[in-house]
């Protein structure tokens, strides 16, 4: 697939970037094998004013950032500046944290000394998804290259854009030639960069099935993985929520980014008591949604990402449809040029249904409505997936209890599923392994090395 960015706004073709050649592949390789010889033995205090100096240009120049975003995968343009703002945040906290995170600790054995001291591992490669340009740069680059380590990045094919300006970001802040690297790569040139002995860890944010490749080879190949996956995120409504607040963030977390996230609310599960009420407030709102030019503070509606995404969801809804769903609104394509698909609500969805299991990327919204508050926990932990959920409840002890049964890597009591650079972001089953942000981030890629120390004459 050729790296280009196409305007989902219109459809028009911006600009087509060529791939590497194998020479020039091999010349990045070496490049940033060097790079990690010295970097590794870069103090936390010169790396720390690098990060500290690419944050400060995110911030200081919001709008260069922020627009080609919208341009290639038709992000709103105030959720674009949001995106580069949460960057910087991330690459700050990394700044100023990751020395006390990654700092010898002091075991206590029964005789002698011990330490664990946390060391680069070496180069890493990143295979990072369009939907957040920045953001998911960020959380693989900025713990990465603070622990020591340099970085290789393959971004989605349609934002190249974005690839080439964050990695313009590095190099303006003084990183190293070799630090951070962007690679327009094709799917076989990614085999051969996750096979070269110089790579040392492998990590994915994307789908179920490039997960299962690149896993594959980096296991064929003894290496370090995390992946993070897809999934399908319960927001559950108990009986003793406070609607409106509950309609209210259950239309944020549908229409932030189109609905295209991984931790999106994809499952409504309200029980019986409000369920009618819920449905009708939330579809009220979105069929408020209007479309427009993304570029416009204005629009609420922006395009998919692509003409691909938006005939996918097309096609899960007509076989969700097929099989009994309802819809109870929207459905189809918006009558006019782009990608933009009107947000959608699916009803009386079986288990026996495809849509029961699928991830919908997109503004199509699953309604289930539950008896009680123990058939809401039982139909949240019926999936494939285990990224994130919610539950709305005023009992906020009682949101916990409901929080710790669920099976998913994260959950949030009276807000939608979200990240913060503070917390810990990851999930369990076909959602993937590993974690990103916080000091589990930064730790995912180091060497955590035992330094034993005892008496010569000691026993054995």
């Amino acid at each position: 697939m050729p790296y280009q960015s196409i305007n989902p706004a219109n459809g028009e073709i911006l600009e087509t970037f060529k791939e590497l050649t194998g020479p020039k592949l091999e010349k990045a390789l070496k490049t940033a094998a060097a790079c990690f010889e010295s970097w590794r033995h870069t103090s936390y205090t010169r790396r720390a004013a690098v990060a500290s100096k690419a944050s400060a240009i995110l911030r200081r120049r919001v709008d260069e950032f922020a627009r080609p975003m919208t341009l290639e995968m038709g992000k709103r343009i105030d959720e674009a500046r949001g995106e580069v703002a949460v960057s910087a945040d991330i690459i700050d906290y990394y700044a100023r944290h990751a020395e006390r995170f990654l700092a010898p600790r002091k075991l206590k054995p029964k005789s002698g000394q011990a330490v664990i001291e946390s060391t680069p591992l070496g180069v890493l490669f990143g295979v990072q998804p369009w939907n957040f340009p920045y953001y998911q740069l960020a959380r693989f680059a900025a713990p990465n290259l603070m622990a020591g380590n340099v970085v290789m990045v393959k971004h989605a094919s349609c934002v190249p854009q974005c690839a080439l300006a964050f990695e313009r970001l590095w190099r303006e802040a003084g990183a190293p030639a070799g630090a951070y690297t962007n690679l327009f790569i094709s799917h076989d040139q990614v085999n051969k960069v996750i096979d070269d002995p110089r790579i040392q860890g492998v990590a994915l944010t994307g789908g179920v099935d490039a997960a299962c490749g690149v896993a594959g080879r980096a296991g064929q190949n003894v290496k370090k993985t995390t992946m993070e996956l897809g999934g399908n995120d319960a927001f559950i409504v108990l009986a003793d929520a406070d609607l409106g607040q509950a309609v209210k963030w259950a239309v944020w977390a549908k229409m932030h980014n189109m609905g295209q996230c991984c931790v999106a609310a994809k499952r409504f599960v309200i029980v019986e008591k409000l369920y009618a009420r819920f449905l009708a407030r939330f579809q009220t709102a979105l069929a408020a949604f209007t479309p427009g030019d993304p570029m416009d503070p204005a629009t609420t509606l922006a395009p998919l990402s692509t003409e691909a995404a938006l005939a996918t969801l097309l096609a899960q809804i007509g076989r969700a449809v097929a099989k009994g769903a309802t819809v109870a609104l929207g459905g189809n394509r918006v009558a006019r040029p782009g990608s933009y698909m009107q947000p959608t609500i699916l009803t009386d969805i079986k288990a026996t249904n495809p849509a029961y299991r699928e991830e919908f990327f997109g503004p199509v919204a699953l309604f289930f409505r539950v008896k009680n508050e123990d058939e809401a926990l039982a139909l949240a932990n019926d999936s494939d997936f285990g990224l994130g959920g919610s539950v709305f409840t005023q009992d906020i002890a009682r949101g916990r209890r409901f929080a710790s049964r669920m099976d998913t890597g994260m959950v949030f009591i009276n807000h939608p599923t979200w990240t913060a650079a503070d917390l810990p972001f990851g999930g369990i089953k076909t959602s993937g392994y590993g974690r990103e942000l916080s000091g589990s981030g930064l730790r995912e890629f180091v060497n955590k090395k035992l330094v034993r120390v005892r008496s010569l004459t000691a026993a054995a």
